[in-house]
């Protein structure tokens, strides 16, 4: 009971936290509240006993592309700018889009059948995922690593100053 009620706790603070990054006006506020959503999802992998996926998403969104995101407002200056409101202007349209696809979800959960499985993971399961990445996935990681690089490239490219 209490396991439950801290699941649906941190899931409501997250989701909270994933509004926040809809509605935020300042790009550095929302990228500090997908910071929040990143942490919370690693909270939920934890309290499903999947601490692989946890450590993964702490180390991968919130290290590596959290940071990247930061940067690159921060080097974007005129994207900072003190003029802009505080909220986004189209959030009544994300609000709507969230509660249709909430809706949606809803009715899915309720209308699908789950069954409970009881087969065991198995002892290798981190092996096997770290051998599907250097083996059958190495292209979409590569892939997703490149373009992550790309972006950091063209974040500095358009904030440095022209010198023309």
């Amino acid at each position: 009971m209490v396991g439950q009620i801290l699941f649906i706790f941190i899931a409501v603070v997250t989701l909270l936290m994933a509004l926040g990054v809809v509605v935020a006006r300042n790009l550095f506020h929302a990228a500090l509240f997908l910071v929040g959503v990143f942490f919370g999802v690693a909270t939920l992998f934890i309290l499903l006993e999947a601490e692989f996926l946890a450590m993964a998403q702490i180390v991968i969104y919130i290290g590596a592309i959290a940071t990247l995101i930061v940067f690159a407002i921060m080097l974007s200056r005129g994207m900072m700018g003190k003029h802009l409101g505080k909220y986004n202007k189209q959030w009544y349209f994300a609000g709507g889009a969230m509660i249709f696809f909430f809706g949606l979800v809803s009715w899915l959960l309720v209308k699908m059948p789950f069954a409970p499985v009881s087969a065991e993971a198995p002892a290798d399961a981190i092996q096997q995922i770290g051998s599907g990445f250097v083996g059958h996935y190495v292209v979409p990681f590569e892939v997703a690593s490149v373009l992550l690089l790309v972006a950091l490239v063209g974040a500095i490219m358009l904030a440095r100053e022209r010198n023309s």
